[in-house]
Parts: C-alpha cells; sequence; structure tokens
C-alpha cells in the first residue's frame, strides 16, 4: 500500500474518531449531562481533530532534486511536473503546500519587504490583505505549472536593502547573493508562498513544507524555531554525486541534526543516484558505488545507514506517469515512501490517541461519576421510602428531620468548599505572577534595555543569557504553584468523599515539563546562532539586539502564551468535578427531603413516589448502559492502530 493509502487510512480512523465524540456529545446535550466545561473540552478536541495536520519538510540546498522529490512522491497522478523543477534555484521563498476548503484554490504570496516590519509569517498570516494572491486552475496542469513558477520570482534591490531585509551579501563566485557590476542584488520576491490546492493528500490533513537553500533559511529564523522542529518529518536532500559537501553539512548541523533535537522522522535522501548510473558497469558495481556514497554520507552525519534512502526522484517520476515498474524499482523511490509511511503516521497517531484519550478519558469518567451519584442518592431515597410502608406519622417525622438534619450538615460543610475556592483563587493568582504574559513582558523589556545600553559584548550576552535563566525560573516558581495546587485539591477531594460520599476520583494532573523544554531548546538555539563569540564580535549591538527580539524573545512569548492557555483550562478542569458534584449533593438532598414532605402531608403518595422512583432508576440505569457502549466504542476506535505491516501485504 502506497504513502497515499495509509494516509487515507489514518484519515478514515481519524474521522471516525471524530464521529464517535460527536455522538458522546450529542448524547450528553439529549440527557441534560453535559455542563459548559465538558461542552468546551469536547469542542476542543473536535477542532482539533478537524484541523489535524501531518507536516512533512523538505530541506536541501540549491540544485538538489528536493522539488523533483516531492513531484515523484506525491504529484505523479497529474501526469507532469507540478512543482518547478529546472536546473538552479527553483523554491526562491518557503513554500507551503496544504489544503484548506474555505479558501478557493490559488497561490497566496508575501511580499519580501515585509521583512521591514519585524512582523513574524505567523503573525500576516492573520492579515490576508497583505498577501497577493494568484488564483490556480487545478484543471490545467499547464495552468497550474504557470501559475506555481511564482514562487520562484525574483527582483533586484540594491545592496543597502537586500542587507536590511536579512540577506547575507558575500563576494565570490560561490556566494549565494552576491553585487553585481551595477551595484544591484538579486533577491527572492517573495518572503512566503501558501499554495492551497484541493490533492486528495492534502484534503487529508498532509502539509509539505518547501524549504529553500541554507542562505534563505538563515533569513527567516521563524523556520528553523517553530516550522522545521514542529515536522513530523523532515526529509533532508543530498546530491548522490556531490555527497555531503560543506553548506549541506552547515545546514544538516545547525537546522535538521542539533545536539538534543528530534531524531526520529529525520531521512536522509542521497538523490540523483542516476548520475552514477554507467553502461560501461555492471549492476553490481553502480549498487556498491551507491553504497559507498551512503556509508560516507552516515559517516560525515553520524546517522545509522538505514536512514538514508539513496532515490532517482526524475526516474521515478518518469516511472509512475509511464507506469514503468522496472524503472520505478530501480529508482530505488519505494523505500522511501514505506519509509515515511512508517515515520509518519503512527508517530502522528500515537500524538492523537494519547491527547484525545486522556481528555475523553476525564470527560467520561466526570459523567460516569455524576450518573452514579444520582442513582446512589435516588437509592437512598428509594430504602427510606420503602421503610416507611405501614409506619405512622411519628416515623415519617423522623425521617424528615434525619434529611433535614444531612441537608444542614452539608450546607454546613460547604463553607470548607467556600474557603477552598478562596484558597484556589490566591493560588490561581499567585500561579499567573509567574505564569503570566504581563511578567515575561516586563522580562522583556528590561532585557531590551540592558541590551539597548550596553557598551561591552559581554553585557549583551550576560543579559540575554539572564533572560533565560529568569523564563526557567517563572516556570521552575509555576511548577512548585501548580503542585500546591493539586495536593490542596487530593486533600478536599477525599475530605468530600469521605464526609459526603461525592465520586469525586484524582484531581486531573498538569505538567509544565514541555514548556521548559521548549525554553531549552530556544536557549541553545540562541547560544549557537546569536550569543555566540563570533556573532558578537562580527555584528554591530543594535543588528543581534534586533535579531533577539525579532527571533527568539518572540518565541519565548509564544511558549509562555500556549502555557497559560494550558494552565487556565487545567484550573477549570480541577475544579469543575467539585462545583458538578457539590450542586448534584444539594439537588438530591432537595428532592429527598421534600419527597418525604408530601409523604407527611399526604400518606397515600408514598406508593405513587416510589414507582416514580422506581421509573427513574431504571432509566438511569439505561443511560448508564448507553454511556458504557459509547466509551467502549470511543476507546475501541482509540486502541485501532493503522498497520503498516497489514497494508504492505495487502499492496
Amino acid at each position: 500500500m502506497t504513502l497515499a493509502q495509509n494516509l487515507a487510512a489514518y484519515s478514515e480512523w481519524r474521522s471516525e474518531l471524530s464521529n464517535r465524540l460527536a455522538r458522546f456529545s450529542g448524547w450528553l446535550v439529549d440527557n441534560e449531562l453535559t455542563d459548559a466545561q465538558t461542552d468546551r473540552r469536547i469542542a476542543l478536541l473536535l477542532d482539533k481533530l478537524r484541523e489535524d495536520r501531518l507536516h512533512v519538510a523538505f530541506v536541501a540546498e540549491f540544485s538538489r532534486g528536493k522539488s523533483e522529490l516531492i513531484n515523484a512522491i506525491f504529484f505523479a497522478d497529474y501526469g507532469n511536473r507540478i512543482l518547478p523543477s529546472t536546473a538552479g534555484r527553483t523554491t526562491m521563498c518557503p513554500t507551503e503546500l496544504m489544503f484548506d476548503v474555505s479558501k478557493p484554490a490559488s497561490i497566496e504570496l508575501l511580499p519580501i519587504d515585509s521583512r521591514e516590519s519585524n512582523t513574524s509569517i505567523s503573525e500576516y498570516k492573520r492579515f490576508p490583505d497583505e498577501w497577493t494572491i494568484v488564483p490556480l486552475d487545478t484543471a490545467s496542469a499547464g495552468a497550474m505549472q504557470a501559475a506555481l513558477r511564482h514562487v520562484s520570482e525574483v527582483i533586484r534591490v540594491d545592496r543597502k536593502l537586500a542587507e536590511g531585509l536579512g540577506f547575507s551579501i558575500v563576494d565570490g563566485d560561490t556566494a549565494v547573493f552576491r553585487v553585481d557590476q551595477d551595484g544591484s542584488v538579486e533577491i527572492p520576491r517573495w518572503r512566503h508562498a501558501i499554495i492551497n490546492f484541493p490533492h486528495p493528500l492534502l484534503q487529508q490533513g498532509l502539509v509539505i513544507l518547501d524549504t529553500p537553500g541554507l542562505n534563505a533559511i538563515g533569513t527567516e529564523p521563524e523556520l528553523t524555531l517553530s516550522l522545521l522542529p514542529n515536522a513530523h518529518a523532515v526529509l533532508f536532500i543530498l546530491a548522490a554525486d556531490t555527497g555531503v559537501t560543506q553548506s549541506d553539512l552547515t545546514v544538516w548541523r545547525e537546522h535538521i541534526g542539533t545536539p538534543g533535537g528530534r531524531k526520529k522522522g529525520r531521512l536522509v535522501v542521497l538523490n540523483k543516484i542516476d548520475s552514477l548510473w554507467d553502461e560501461l558497469k555492471s549492476a553490481q558495481e553502480i549498487d556498491a558505488e551507491v553504497r559507498r556514497q551512503v556509508d560516507t554520507c552516515a559517516w560525515t552525519l553520524d546517522l545509522p545507514e538505514d536512514q538514508i534512502f539513496p532515490v532517482s526522484a526524475q526516474k521515478a517520476l518518469l516511472a509512475k506517469i509511464n507506469d514503468d515498474q522496472p524503472l520505478l524499482e530501480r529508482s530505488r523511490l519505494s523505500d522511501l515512501e514505506r519509509a515515511l509511511t512508517e515515520e509518519l503516521i503512527p508517530a502522528k497517531q500515537e500524538i492523537v490517541r494519547d491527547n484525545t484519550d486522556s481528555e475523553f478519558a476525564d470527560c467520561y469518567l466526570r459523567t460516569c461519576r455524576l450518573l452514579d451519584s444520582r442513582l446512589v442518592g435516588l437509592r437512598e431515597q428509594l430504602v427510606e421510602l420503602t421503610e416507611l410502608r405501614g409506619k405512622n406519622k411519628g416515623v415519617v417525622e423522623y425521617m424528615m428531620g434525619k434529611v433535614r438534619h444531612e441537608k444542614e450538615e452539608f450546607e454546613s460543610g460547604l463553607q470548607r468548599y467556600y474557603a477552598v475556592r478562596s484558597v484556589f483563587s490566591q493560588l490561581t493568582n499567585k500561579l499567573f505572577t509567574h505564569l503570566g504574559v504581563d511578567p515575561l513582558r516586563l522580562l522583556t523589556n528590561n532585557t531590551r534595555e540592558t541590551m539597548v545600553a550596553a557598551t561591552f559584548s559581554k553585557t549583551l550576552s550576560t543579559a540575554m543569557a539572564h533572560f533565560f535563566e529568569a523564563a526557567r525560573d517563572n516556570l521552575r516558581k509555576s511548577r512548585e504553584e501548580v503542585a500546591e495546587i493539586t495536593t490542596m485539591m487530593e486533600v478536599i477531594y477525599k475530605k468530600f468523599a469521605v464526609e459526603h460520599g461525592l465520586k469525586l476520583g484524582t484531581p486531573i494532573a498538569f505538567s509544565l515539563q514541555r514548556y521548559e523544554k521548549e525554553i531549552d531548546r530556544l536557549d541553545q538555539w540562541c547560544d549557537t546562532h546569536i550569543n555566540t563569540m563570533f556573532q558578537l564580535l562580527t555584528h554591530e549591538k543594535s543588528q543581534l539586539t534586533q535579531r533577539f527580539f525579532e527571533e527568539v524573545a518572540v518565541q519565548v512569548r509564544k511558549t509562555f502564551e500556549h502555557a497559560n492557555r494550558e494552565a487556565e483550562s487545567w484550573l477549570k478542569a480541577i475544579m469543575a468535578p467539585m462545583e458538578i458534584q457539590i450542586r448534584e449533593h444539594q439537588i438530591q438532598l432537595k428532592r429527598r427531603l421534600e419527597s418525604i414532605k408530601r409523604i407527611h402531608q399526604a400518606t397515600d403518595t408514598l406508593e405513587e413516589r416510589i414507582e416514580e422512583l422506581v421509573h427513574v432508576e431504571n432509566g438511569l440505569v439505561s443511560q448508564m448502559k448507553a454511556l458504557t457502549e459509547i466509551g467502549n466504542g470511543v476507546r475501541d476506535v482509540l486502541q485501532q492502530t493503522v498497520s503498516i505491516a497489514e497494508v504492505r501485504s495487502a499492496a
């Protein structure tokens, strides 16, 4: 089975999971068992599944056949090249291929001069008026090819403007951006391109990121700080005839194979093996030469050989278009597609499964406890009323007094709950004094003032290091606050469970570890790309300061914003079970008291009331059975795996 078929199977699994969750949500509404917090959490789960994307990034220096490889893997069914693939540079700006059903087929192009505003690409995506739109005629391969050539467009500007836009201009024939005799420099016309294209794979959630070479990667830090690290798979393309060049090695070490970085889903493609095909050599000699190149690349990049895939993208594309199976086998593309499938889909499914399972399980258990609490309360009422059969009014009055006493005792115990709410509010405020965006904004402003006023390189370096130390300290203090809140809620959950029989379980857990790791990663990137002796000695203070805040500080801010949102959701989720159970217990006590009052006032209503409660009990039992079926259905889907072994044998 091909990558496309495996992706389709994954898409079906995700769709089935969405259907099961939607059924759960609808059932809660129909049975009046929902609340604002549960509604919100299920809605967020459904939104995440709906917007789920699998990101595959292709990274290479110029002229490594990257666009041809994308054509061969994804677009051969069109019978021609879709992405421009000619000698020299074709991808001049980072390009995302995706599909958004709410937009027409088109190419969105962000002008290169947008860099002057110091605004990130992700922020520009919120302002469609800033982009140039080129319609895409998907019915014509020729029209699509013509439209896609816009991605390769260049403009000529003077050297000062080019450097101001972030391009490194050096002299020499090997320079990517160099000054011509008239003093002008050829640079990309566009900063970023988004191709909205209704291809079956893209419709199923695949996003392809096609990146330009080292010089352009270096001028767009969002690529290296966000887009590449978050890609589920990164394919690094080399040329078989040259192996790992110095510029290839620089890209690998600085942006892909970084120490401590992700290894899973990072594949190396040794492209253009057809350049080694020689009619004067035997097949064995050619294979031996390919193996030598693989060995050399593995040693240079410090990778196992099974992560390096020799292919011929051009021959694979030709073979697929002409249905030439022997040529396709000789191109070796199938090995790469299989590895990509095995790396990409199971890893992505595991992420989606884990995220969905934890959220659904909490909502499901909360509903189970609510129904269980109602059933226990109802059966207590039934026992009380059954015991009143044949009893005189004095016994009824005694039972009424007993329930009234329980109600008063519970309401007295609510003072502890209100005290907990007060302490909870104080701890929450304390948490956000460390985790909030305002403290980070103050830290950022103070760091900026220190760097602007600095007269020595050491002061700049110390200010950047202090920025990260303070950010880590804020997360550490936040972690302590989270632990204190969790401990307090565990104690109060147990107290209310023992004293009042509430079904509360264990408070939902929360961890800031992923955000601490992200701060470590950004700190490491800063130490490699900005806060180095070479950078401090060769660049002006104002330039380094600007880079630090435009490239690094903005990513730290995004990390804290994500942590804020997660913490707010957790705080609501940890308090909601108590609020729901307390409200439910109050309602049950009130109903018990009202039932006995009615019996006291008119003894002949006893049997009618018992009959009513038996009917309600049967309804609750039916609800619990239906809930169990829904829960089992969701878990069955979650446990399903898009089995690569099965689909490979079926192919």
